[in-house]
């Protein structure tokens, strides 16, 4: 149909796909751009899932790009256990 919407959520990226660019991310943190770190993950990803995912994961605050495109992995698990496990914040 030409008048058709499509639905930006038809290419969801499965949990599998997430936690495979991250890990891949994480490994070469601060040493490739987005094309290079997607051109080594091990598994083929279609680009605009693989462009999902990146916003993903920079929405949560796991990576961070810099003005050079480079990707780094931020995510640090033992300050959000500590701020977990503060009074203050209900789990």
């Amino acid at each position: 149909m030409e008048n058709e919407i499509l639905n930006p959520i038809a290419r969801s990226p499965t949990l599998e796909t997430v936690l495979m660019v991250e890990r891949t991310i994480d490994k070469y943190s601060g040493e490739f751009n987005r094309t290079q770190i997607w051109k080594k993950l091990p598994k083929k990803v279609m680009w605009q899932t693989y462009l999902v995912i990146l916003d993903y994961l920079q929405s949560v605050n796991k990576i961070a790009i810099d003005s050079k495109g480079t990707i780094g992995y931020i995510w640090c698990p033992e300050v959000a256990k500590r701020f977990r496990n503060r009074k203050e914040v209900k789990v």
